[in-house]
């Protein structure tokens, strides 16, 4: 059996591969495929501000659909280490 070096979601469009490291979803890939066409990336001074506001909201959001039962415990949990690990 070969060894996959990704893994795959699904989204409204249809199957996608991620890394299988990756921290992020099937949305969020096909942004990276498709923002090199554009020629826009997040280089510009602002770039990691914008990053690390995402990760505290994503965080946030976790936590606040954890304590209303409509995220799983497991699942809170890891979003808030994943937005913590992209924050440091």
């Amino acid at each position: 059996m070969p060894n996959k070096n990704y893994r795959v979601e699904k989204d409204s469009l249809g199957d996608v591969r991620i890394p299988k490291k990756a921290l992020w979803g099937a949305q969020t890939q096909r942004a990276i495929k498709n923002f090199p066409v554009s020629g826009i990336t997040f280089d510009f001074p602002f770039g990691a501000s914008f990053i690390k506001s995402l990760g505290i909201i994503k965080a946030a959001a976790a936590r606040a659909n954890s304590n209303l039962n409509l995220l799983d415990k497991k699942r809170a949990k890891a979003i808030v280490l994943a937005s913590s690990e992209i924050n440091d």
